[in-house]
């Protein structure tokens, strides 16, 4: 890691140098990708690994002081310094003829970021595996945890409804340079080819769980009526079929599924 432009605190940045994860990483989805996308390459720890595995290679990194480890890593047409946050996935497929290719999207995330690049990441269909890294606490609400109870939220329920996501590996501190405060955890993604609620609902829903998590240990059909006719509320749960006393961090993804179908119909 000599010679490497200082961590930017700012932009969330921790170089991983543990062998063991980046193997776990870099080979996690290598025999299904057509194409390898890497958000925040930075000094391409990742990126000399994911650059030779006989598929094209794109990466989108914001700090531009890495230019000189990343400029041979990849043709200049693969190499886009722009803010990921900023970044037009559709323009960038559509460019690149990348509409039936199955990408594969890396990325150690800036933790002060993670879970917007996440959503980002859900609404894009072409994504269909991810290896993502995480603070520990954020990555644990987007894959269900084995005995495990009270853990769904509205990242979860999103995570659920795309994906099928499973934690790859745990990362402590030392795992990178410098060492965070907090741990990490890598969690692999497999998009679903039919999820319950369609890309083209994603903002109704999305609108929904933030609603129904907005104060998660309360009372759901409660806080429903913050924001809902309360008669309407005791007709979502009655056709639902779910007590209006549950709270939401102890639905299932099911429960959320019929009240969110049951909401649509009075609330249109």
């Amino acid at each position: 890691m000599a010679k490497l432009p200082r961590a930017d605190k700012d932009l969330g940045q921790h170089y991983l140098k543990d062998k063991n994860i980046i193997e776990k990483i870099t080979t996690n989805f290598e025999s299904e990708a057509d194409v390898i996308i890497e958000i925040g390459p930075g000094p391409a720890v990742l990126s000399r690994k994911l650059s030779k595995k006989g598929v094209p290679y794109y990466f989108i990194e914001k700090d531009e002081r890495f230019k000189e480890q990343l400029e041979s890593i990849t043709p200049l047409e693969n190499q886009y310094f722009q803010d990921a946050l900023k970044f037009n996935w559709f323009e960038f497929i559509k460019e690149n003829d990348l509409a039936d290719r199955k990408i594969w999207l890396v990325s150690n995330l800036p933790y002060n970021v993670s879970s917007q690049l996440f959503i980002s990441f859900l609404k894009v269909p072409a994504i269909k595996y991810m290896s993502l890294m995480f603070q520990k606490e954020v990555g644990e609400k987007t894959y269900i945890r084995e005995n495990t109870k009270n853990q769904m939220g509205s990242l979860l329920s999103l995570s659920q409804n795309y994906f099928d996501s499973k934690k790859l590996i745990l990362a402590h501190p030392g795992a990178f340079l410098p060492p965070p405060k907090v741990e990490s955890v890598v969690v692999s993604y497999t998009r679903k080819e039919n999820p319950i609620v369609s890309i083209e609902e994603f903002k109704s829903f999305e609108k929904f769980l933030r609603l129904c998590f907005s104060m998660k240990r309360k009372q759901l059909g409660s806080v429903l009526k913050t924001s809902i006719d309360k008669d309407k509320v005791a007709t979502i749960f009655d056709e639902a079929k779910i007590a209006p006393t549950i709270r939401a961090e102890a639905l299932e993804l099911t429960d959320i599924y019929n009240l969110y179908t049951e909401f649509g119909k009075v609330c249109d």
